[in-house]
């Protein structure tokens, strides 16, 4: 039996061991934003915070994470889309088929927490998660959105909406 706080609230989960946190999240506790991907910790679709640092849930074994640490998935980031990231996420159109995107989020906030005025070389440096559509661009963009206060229009791209307005 193991104790988890995920989302601040309190867990207890039967499971091996060396079941790998992503599995315990997503079958024992229905919490789904959190994606499988690779299986080896190289894409980051399964990047979750634990004690706020961004850690990819897919090789973390259960047993590794010990009761009093905090793990926070994209659902506990903000459970009604209201966080800034992804606010910026939304209004610049960063995703295409959005598998990848929850994990980058939550390397995103982790990097801003630390670094809340990021240059070009700490985004490469933070965000190594991989995106097989190629929103690389994109996420730099709202990444920096975020850092100069939501200002969408300050993101230098010009995109037309389904509606015909532009961002």
């Amino acid at each position: 039996m193991a104790s988890l706080n995920v989302n601040g609230r309190q867990h207890e989960v039967d499971v091996e061991a060396d079941t790998p946190l992503l599995w315990v999240l997503r079958e024992q506790l229905g919490l789904t934003g959190t994606k499988y991907g690779c299986g080896i910790a190289q894409c980051g679709a399964c990047t979750v915070h634990i004690n706020g640092e961004p850690v990819r849930s897919c090789v973390r074994p259960i047993a590794s994470v010990g009761a009093g640490e905090k793990v926070v998935t994209i659902e506990g980031l903000s459970p009604n889309g209201s966080h800034p990231l992804q606010k910026a996420w939304v209004a610049l159109d960063v995703p295409q088929c959005g598998f990848c995107q929850c994990g980058m989020i939550m390397a995103a906030a982790s990097l801003l927490k630390t670094k809340p005025r990021p240059t070009d070389a700490d985004i490469d440096a933070a965000m190594t998660n991989i995106c097989r559509c190629g929103t690389y661009n994109r996420v730099r963009a709202a990444i920096k959105v975020v850092a100069k206060g939501g200002d969408t229009k300050t993101a230098a791209l010009s995109i037309q909406h389904a509606d015909g307005s532009l961002t």
